[in-house]
Order: C-alpha cells, then sequence, then structure tokens
C-alpha cells in the first residue's frame, strides 16, 4: 500500500511539474486534460469544526469522492464527523487526533489526492505548506495572512513542488456575485472605475461565545471564540479582506491581465467589543474583558489601487452592532450596481428613465449563471445558500483532472497580504503600503479563467 501511495503521488507531482517546465507558474496554464483515470478522488480533511464539516458534508454526498481521513484534535469535532459518515452510510475515514502535530502523520500515511484545510487561521499557513511538499492538491480556508513572508512562502512552495493550491473563497460562488460578473464581462456598465465590498458581520456574540449564552473567549470559549477573539486584541488590519476582495477581483481581472499595485488603510477607535462586555447580562464595569484594552478598530478602511487606475475600497466592520452586509458596488463608465442580499439596485445609462435607481431583480435573473440555472436545485444545503456547493464541487473537478487551481495561489496570497499590508498602514497614520506581484509579471499575459465555462 505505501508504494502504491508513492508512486500515485509521484505520478500526480511530475504531471503538475511537467507544467511547471512550460510556463513556470503552474496556475497560469491552459487547458483540462485529465492527469490520471479514476471514477472517484481520495480527499482528507484537517479541521472538522463548523467549516471543516460543511466541506465534508457536501463531499459525503458527492459519488465522485472518497472522504478516508479526518485529522482534528477535538474529539466533540471527530465523533460530529462520524456522524456524518453514518447519515450517508459511508465507510469510517482514518483518524488522527493525537496532536496539533497529526495531519503530518495523515499526509505521510493516507493515499490522498486532495485535502482541505478548516483550522483556525495560525494553522493554514503550516498545514497548507506540509500538504504542498506532501505532493497533495490543496485546498484552503480563508483569513489573512500574518506577514508578507508568509505569502512569499506559499508562492515559492507552489512552484517549487509543482503541487496545486485551491483557495476556498466561497463568495465568489455567490449567485448575484455570479450574475454580475456577467454583466461586468458583457459591458454593462462600460469601462470598471470602482468597486466596494467588505465584510460586515455583527461577530460579538461569536467572540463571546461559551456555549450557555455567558461571555467567554479563549481557553474557556467554545469555537471560534477560541482564537479568533484573540485577533481583535493583537492586531489592528484589515484582518479579513477575501469574502469582499475575491470577487472584486474576478470582476477587474485582477493577475489575469490587471493587479493591485498600493493600498492604504485606516481604521476607527476600538470601542464596541468593550461596550458588549459591560452591557452583557454577566459583564459589567468590573469584569475583567471590560478592562482589555482592544487594537482592532471597529470600522476599518481600505483603499486599493489597480494597475489599470481602478480603485477598490474594502470595509472591515465585525465589532460594532448591525445586520450582515457585504456592502458591494461595481461602478463603470456607464453605470453601477449596489447588490446585497437585502439591497439590490441598479443603474444603467441609456436604459433606464432619467438618474433614478431600478431594483436590479430582473438584471440579476437576465444574467444568472449558467452553472446557477443548471445545479441550483442541486446545491441546496449545501452551505451558505448554496455557494459551498459549487465551490466544493469546483475543488474536486480541479483535483479529478489535476489541472491549475481555479482560484490558485496567486489569488490567494493577493488577498492574504490585504491583512499585513493593511497592518503597517494603519500603524503609520495610513501610509502607502506597496503590494507585491507575486506572479513576477505573468498576470500581464494571463486570460481570465473563473467561471469561463458552463459546466464543471
Amino acid at each position: 500500500m505505501k508504494k502504491r501511495t508513492h508512486s500515485r503521488r509521484k505520478f500526480i507531482s511530475d504531471t503538475s511539474k511537467a507544467g511547471l517546465a512550460l510556463s513556470f507558474a503552474p496556475s497560469f496554464l491552459k487547458g483540462r486534460s485529465p492527469v490520471f483515470n479514476t471514477k472517484q478522488v481520495r480527499i482528507g480533511f484537517i479541521g472538522v469544526g463548523l467549516r471543516g464539516r460543511n466541506h465534508l458534508n457536501n463531499l459525503l454526498r458527492n459519488e465522485d469522492v472518497q472522504c478516508t481521513a479526518i485529522c482534528d484534535i477535538a474529539a466533540g469535532a471527530i465523533d460530529k464527523s462520524k456522524k456524518l459518515f453514518d447519515k450517508y452510510e459511508k465507510t469510517h475515514p482514518a483518524v488522527y487526533t493525537a496532536s496539533t502535530e497529526s495531519y503530518r502523520e495523515m499526509l505521510e500515511k493516507e493515499d490522498l489526492d486532495g485535502v482541505i484545510i478548516s483550522t483556525n487561521w495560525r494553522w493554514h499557513s503550516p498545514i497548507a505548506l506540509a500538504s504542498m511538499e506532501a505532493g497533495v492538491y490543496t485546498a484552503v480556508e480563508v483569513s489573512g495572512a500574518f506577514s508578507v513572508e508568509e505569502c512569499w512562502n506559499w508562492v515559492e512552495t507552489h512552484e517549487r513542488t509543482g503541487t496545486h493550491l485551491f483557495f476556498l473563497e466561497n463568495v465568489c460562488y455567490r449567485r448575484d456575485v455570479m450574475a454580475v460578473l456577467g454583466m461586468t464581462r458583457a459591458g454593462l456598465f462600460g469601462e470598471l472605475l470602482h468597486c466596494r465590498g467588505g465584510y460586515q458581520h455583527d461577530l460579538r456574540h461569536v467572540k463571546f461565545d461559551d456555549g450557555q449564552g455567558g461571555l467567554a473567549f479563549g481557553e474557556d470559549g467554545i469555537d471560534e471564540a477560541r482564537w479568533r477573539t484573540q485577533h481583535s486584541i493583537d492586531r489592528n488590519a484589515e484582518l479579513y479582506p477575501t469574502h469582499g476582495l475575491g470577487p472584486i477581483m474576478h470582476q477587474l481581472d485582477i493577475n489575469r491581465g490587471n493587479r493591485m499595485t498600493s493600498l492604504s488603510s485606516f481604521s476607527t477607535k476600538a470601542r464596541s467589543l468593550g461596550t458588549y462586555v459591560q452591557k452583557h447580562p454577566d459583564g459589567g464595569t468590573d469584569h475583567p474583558y471590560s478592562k482589555i484594552n482592544w487594537s482592532l478598530g471597529d470600522i476599518v478602511t481600505t483603499q486599493i489601487n489597480t494597475a489599470k487606475a481602478e480603485t477598490i475600497m474594502l470595509t472591515h466592520d465585525t465589532n460594532s452592532p448591525r445586520p450582515y452586509s457585504l456592502g458591494f458596488r461595481t461602478q463603470g463608465t456607464e453605470g453601477l450596481i449596489e447588490f446585497d442580499y437585502y439591497d439590490q439596485r441598479i443603474y444603467v445609462e441609456g436604459k433606464m428613465d432619467g438618474h433614478r435607481w431600478e431594483e436590479a431583480k430582473e438584471w440579476l435573473e437576465k444574467y444568472d449563471h449558467p452553472l446557477w440555472k443548471k445545479y441550483a436545485e442541486t446545491a441546496i444545503g449545501g452551505g451558505h445558500g448554496g455557494m459551498d456547493y459549487f465551490l466544493d464541487r469546483q475543488f474536486v473537478a480541479d483535483v479529478m483532472r489535476g489541472t491549475p487551481a481555479t482560484i490558485d495561489v496567486y489569488d490567494a496570497v493577493a488577498m492574504k497580504v490585504i491583512t499585513p499590508l493593511s497592518e503597517q498602514s494603519i500603524s503609520e497614520g495610513g501610509s502607502l503600503q506597496h503590494i507585491p506581484d507575486f506572479t513576477s509579471g505573468k498576470w500581464m499575459t494571463s486570460k481570465p479563467g473563473f467561471a469561463v465555462s458552463n459546466d464543471f
């Protein structure tokens, strides 16, 4: 079995390296020829908390996939994952749970074609790097980077090993997001000038969650409260740029004929987490948490410039009381659209009566992407309104073909690097930070590949 494992990995790795020789950066290759014949791919999961189990649930429903191994240090997460296998009457996976380093044992022992990493943010990079080194097609959940060097490490490892990395930014597959992408590609808004997006989501209850309605984080908290809250203490930055930026990157052809060149960030004061603690029934002005000096400003605003002279505005707002919103706007020389779950309006010059907004529903239906038209019913229950179904299905398709990731390592680091650069900019009073060209110039000749096909 061990011999077969190494032989299979070597074949996949050699195929990837052959592509690497053709164009230096494999994520810029063209074509989708299969690299091995198989009816199913074997996928492992590192991190099976809430997010990891969402991916697991989707892939257990997929007849093209065998979910053969899971890894997590939390016994509860392992038990809940096993129940999913029982639900779908699937064979239980190999389990790795002894320590925080058990993922290394899993990558060494298991005959995996792909792996999905859904741990807390601190572990994304070490596990992703280990997975690429092991020659396993790597999918990793979204987060900002901790340093610019971290981003370069991802690129270097990918280019040296030839192992592909798929960045799991699910909002790129949201139905209205894909429809607006179709509008931009059809030229409905003329030449694009400006885009806005962000992550505006009241997470106070998540950051202080003890599982019983109380007030706790760190070792006393559960789920994301065990680790996410600490970032609000340690860092003042655009901590979570990807949900807003991912869809915008596709609209502006970032890394495919365009790139982001510089940014400047500012933050407000940090007040809302302290106020939440003081008003909480278990809190108050004398509660230890009320004495914390929170670093993360309640609202962080980042402006980004591109090589083609468009601007992008991102907003990070997870500590203040507000309804959920990603706050998208796409604007060009002939009109614009502002859209979110609860507010969708559009104006197109020459197609509407005067300078008045119109409801965007009919336009979104007109430009509904063929993938959604075909698979909308199948996607029900796939997570986050169905967009996770499309994300996971695309990853499986990329693994089966052995082709470059649809949302690749260069897209990943372009999004992730916003976090450390915004942190530096804020600390220097909004100073301009230059964004590295992680593609080493390949962006100038590469062509768009996201959602250009009408099927997987």
